[in-house]
């Protein structure tokens, strides 16, 4: 008589290598939670308050320091002593990360909330033209922030690049030097100065108190040459010196090598090189009052009359609130919002040059 033995049974080896370990979703509910928890307590103490007043960023500290405690006592339970500390060492990485974004975040809430109210279909097809209280746009300050700004990069972005292009492919010795250190002190130059150089040369060699938008792209291009140098030079220099000798051992001239090689190898880096510039002096405030004026109507000629830009536009409803302080101090937040959307709208469009500009490889 055959006796039949069953054989043993084992558990299979993802049960085994799983076992005594948190689920990957743990984590992130723990966080969630914490973070739920941490709203809830900071919006029942801030109840019937203006959702401006909110405290966000003390809410997510006070989530992120609950989810640490959380995290490691389940870990500690559920898993091992030294995998707890992994954790909690994982979360204060990740602490570190949430705290410098914290101004940022609390930045863009501020911003939000208090600039929604005006965003409205006046609010983008109005100037301020006749206006006193209620009411009025930034149409005027819209176009003269572009106009202005496309202008000063029209003027920098190709000084600066080809200034670069000499610093890393042509430039040795003293002069290479020179240009590095002027480029250096470039950078460092506080906005008001630009703006007041520019003002000094016009006043000189056409007249006295004059302003326009031209004047303004100017004082923002001086500003905008050592970000694009500095910038490229970087990345041109990290285009490898293969690719160079490639082309010039099949006879390619050095103008048309840095031309088809080594831009195209780098132009996505010049790309966002450039947007950080323009991101740079966007929000420049003290040289475009000196330089392009204030008006309260809308003008698209650079070369003739005073020209509104979004943060003078800002600035100006913040310090003169005439008859309606609220109003006006509600343009100036909606004039802040506009410009961050404006700067994040240049970065994805920046991004999506990028993305088709750069080189394509064999696995795209």
């Amino acid at each position: 008589m055959t006796t039949l033995t069953e054989a043993p049974t084992t558990a299979p080896a993802s049960t085994a290598l799983t076992a005594g370990r948190l689920a990957r979703w743990a984590p992130w509910a723990l966080l969630g939670a914490s973070l739920a928890v941490s709203f809830a307590v900071f919006g029942v103490a801030s109840f019937g308050e203006d959702l401006a007043d909110f405290n966000v960023a003390g809410a997510v500290i006070i989530g992120v320091l609950l989810y640490m405690v959380l995290i490691t006592v389940v870990s500690s339970i559920a898993e091992s002593r030294r995998k707890a500390v992994d954790r909690l060492m994982t979360a204060l990485v990740a602490t570190a990360f949430t705290i410098a974004l914290l101004p940022l975040i609390s930045l863009l809430w501020t911003v939000i909330v208090n600039g929604i109210a005006r965003f409205d279909a006046e609010f983008f097809t109005f100037s301020m033209r006749n206006v006193v209280g209620d009411g009025g746009g930034i149409v005027h300050a819209i176009w003269g922030t572009v106009l202005i700004t496309m202008m000063a990069a029209l003027i920098a972005v190709p000084v600066g690049l080809m200034t670069s292009i000499y610093l890393v492919e042509y430039g040795r010795g003293r002069i290479a030097k020179g240009i590095t250190f002027f480029v250096d002190v470039m950078t460092g130059i506080p906005s008001i100065v630009a703006g007041l150089f520019i003002y000094s040369v016009f006043a000189m060699f056409v007249r006295p108190g004059i302003s326009m938008g031209f004047m303004g792209s100017l004082a923002l291009a001086v500003l905008m040459v050592p970000v694009v140098v500095r910038g490229s030079e970087e990345l041109l220099r990290i285009v490898p010196n293969e690719l160079r000798e490639a082309a010039y051992a099949l006879g390619v001239p050095k103008w048309l090598t840095i031309l088809k090689v080594v831009l195209p190898t780098s132009i996505a880096g010049i790309t966002t090189s450039v947007m950080l510039a323009i991101a740079r002096v966007i929000g420049e405030t003290a040289p475009l009052l000196l330089t392009a004026g204030f008006t309260a109507s809308l003008n698209t000629n650079l070369f003739s009359g005073q020209m509104m830009t979004l943060p003078v536009f800002a600035y100006n409803s913040y310090m003169n609130q005439g008859t309606n302080a609220d109003a006006s101090i509600a343009r100036a937040w909606a004039a802040a919002l506009t410009l961050i959307l404006i700067v994040m709208l240049l970065n994805l469009l920046a991004r999506l040059i990028a993305k088709w500009f750069a080189p394509k490889t064999a696995g795209r």
